[in-house]
């Protein structure tokens, strides 16, 4: 029953979030505000994730590979596709979840244990539409740009490693990617991205919005965001898969 009735609450907190979404005088310094957050902030930590992404997969599939069956550019084939359509959106995603998802929480629920919610709508102001809506818009416009950015440098990182290790020159490896790059592979990742990045960022709103019991409360509220971020990430991976492939 407490699943069913968080689930209600969820539901009506994205309801009164749509509906607000046409009041962009009202959030706009605060949408501007979680772009840098989300986006700008986020970038040193999707170069990291998606260069050693690339590279780790690069000598573990020239490891995997290590024989004249296959042409050595296979080994840049495997790596672009898988990054492209799963890794950069899916790793990028998990690691998302532990940055942007457990901020979002932690910032609302301080808020609302502090009653700073509160004071916001004794005073006038629709707090979802101030709090929650830029958060939720700022995930969903941002992710996919971070997307775009952990592929491209994954893609790098296993150019660099592949020369570095003496597996494959860098141009063996550029001509097995293209070999087997799709457009559509593209939309497919930026379309889990766009998903990814409301799922994160309602849940982790929802839990810090709906935070109560004080410290210890926010704590609860930030860890329960977390991973119930991660396994929904995990959960729409697999529909999305399931739908779009």
């Amino acid at each position: 029953m407490e699943a069913i009735r968080q689930f209600g609450q969820y539901t009506l907190l994205l309801y009164q979030a749509l509906r607000s979404v046409t009041e962009f005088s009202t959030y706009r310094n605060n949408l501007f505000a979680e772009f840098v957050k989300i986006g700008y902030q986020s970038i040193p930590i999707i170069m990291l994730t998606g260069v050693f992404t690339g590279a780790v997969l690069t000598l573990q599939t020239a490891y995997q590979l290590d024989t004249d069956l296959y042409p050595v550019t296979i080994v840049g084939s495997i790596v672009g596709q898988s990054i492209i359509i799963e890794l950069a959106a899916v790793i990028g995603g998990l690691v998302l979840a532990g940055k942007v998802g457990a901020r979002i929480s932690t910032e609302l629920g301080t808020m609302r244990v502090s009653e700073q919610i509160d004071a916001l709508e004794s005073m006038g102001f629709n707090s979802v539409t101030f709090l929650v809506v830029p958060r939720v818009l700022a995930g969903i416009c941002m992710f996919p740009v971070l997307y775009i950015t952990a592929a491209t440098l994954g893609i790098c990182g296993g150019v660099l490693a592949g020369a570095i290790d003496g597996i494959l020159p860098p141009a063996q490896f550029m001509q097995g990617a293209r070999q087997f790059f799709f457009p559509e592979d593209v939309v497919f990742g930026i379309v889990k991205s766009f998903v990814f990045g409301f799922v994160i960022t309602s849940i982790s709103c929802f839990k810090g919005y709906t935070a109560f019991g004080g410290a210890e409360g926010v704590g609860n509220a930030t860890t329960q965001a977390t991973v119930l971020s991660c396994i929904y990430v995990l959960l729409s991976d697999f529909v999305l898969a399931a739908i779009l492939l």
